[in-house]
């Protein structure tokens, strides 16, 4: 069985998988009997961290994705202790103009209504999937403070947020004596390295975990895609990987010459920045699970650190480098 290795979620004591399992295929692009197959292998091999989003469902509606994973942790109770359940708020749920972003009484309905689809009495890490810049900060705070105060939150985290609003978020709820953002989800790859900007030192310095969503860049850093390949079939893929031919191609060499897969590799890369509490799979097989839970046990060394920045370089020294 592979070794599954753990993180603290940033700054708390509590401990995640390396590999966290991102359910956005649930329902939209796998059927609920194998996501739950999915489940029961990821929960099997040691995975404890399970991600989820109140909107998910794609042609299913929102909240659908939610309830696939209610219907999961409902056939056997004691799954819920077995895992770190995150889900997030803030995208629209319907047309009404309320059920949407931050403010205190939409969080308090998006929660009540996650906590139902999802069959459990609380989530453990309840994130701000994007900004809304109408929600002052204080509002934030005593929404979710209620939340915990009600048992139904243990911990809060950010999604898609710059670094200033980190700083921002945790500068507030510090002097007030709040524990503060823990974790930040943003997206972070080979190609897609702006986090390295602000996000990540930013992230760091509060001692807020990085959540790396979209690893392999939306398929981008998965190799040459197969038939029936889903999204890697996609116009904007093909277009994408077009354009950046030749440093897909030396990428792909540089794996093979590793005898790894180019998924494995662009997966096992993002778990050694600094700042990564761990990093999004979003498997629609078992299958496509099978062929990465090997990664956190992959070994770079500096040599092949520096190779890698060859190919997809880094964005610099930043935040302090562009003011000199």
């Amino acid at each position: 069985m592979p070794n599954v290795r753990y993180r603290r979620l940033g700054r708390t004591a509590l401990k995640v998988s390396e590999l966290c399992l991102g359910t956005m295929n649930f329902g939209p692009r796998t059927p609920e009997k194998e996501s739950h197959d999915i489940l029961d292998n990821a929960v099997e091999i040691g995975v404890n961290f399970i991600d989820t989003a109140n909107q998910y469902g794609g042609d299913l509606g929102v909240g659908a994705t939610e309830t696939i994973i209610g219907k999961w942790l409902a056939l056997d109770r004691c799954r819920r202790d077995r895992i770190v359940l995150a889900t997030k708020v803030h995208q629209p749920m319907s047309s009404d103009i309320n059920d949407r972003g931050l403010s205190a009484r939409h969080i308090q309905m998006a929660c009540d209504a996650s906590l139902k689809r999802l069959q459990v009495d609380h989530i453990d890490l309840y994130q701000f999937h994007h900004i809304d810049r109408l929600a002052s900060v204080e509002e934030l705070w005593q929404a979710t403070e209620r939340l915990i105060a009600q048992g139904k939150v243990t911990y809060i985290g950010s999604s898609n947020f710059p670094g200033w609003k980190i700083a921002q978020m945790n500068e507030k709820a510090s002097a007030s004596g709040r524990l503060g953002l823990v974790c930040e989800q943003s997206p972070y790859n080979l190609i897609e390295r702006r986090a390295e900007l602000e996000v990540i030192p930013a992230a760091m310095e509060y001692g807020v975990g990085v959540i790396a969503w979209s690893p392999l860049a939306g398929g981008l850093l998965a190799g040459p895609p197969e038939k029936n390949s889903g999204r890697r079939q996609s116009d904007v893929i093909k277009m994408a990987r077009s354009v950046r031919a030749d440093q897909l191609a030396r990428f792909e060499t540089l794996c093979c010459g590793l005898g790894e897969t180019p998924s494995a590799v662009a997966l096992a890369w993002t778990l050694h920045q600094q700042g990564i509490a761990a990093a999004i799979i979003g498997p629609s097989s078992v299958e496509q699970l099978s062929s990465l839970v090997h990664v956190p046990e992959i070994q770079f060394g500096a040599q092949l650190l520096s190779d890698i920045d060859a190919i997809f370089a880094p964005c610099g020294a930043a935040p302090e480098a562009y003011a000199w």
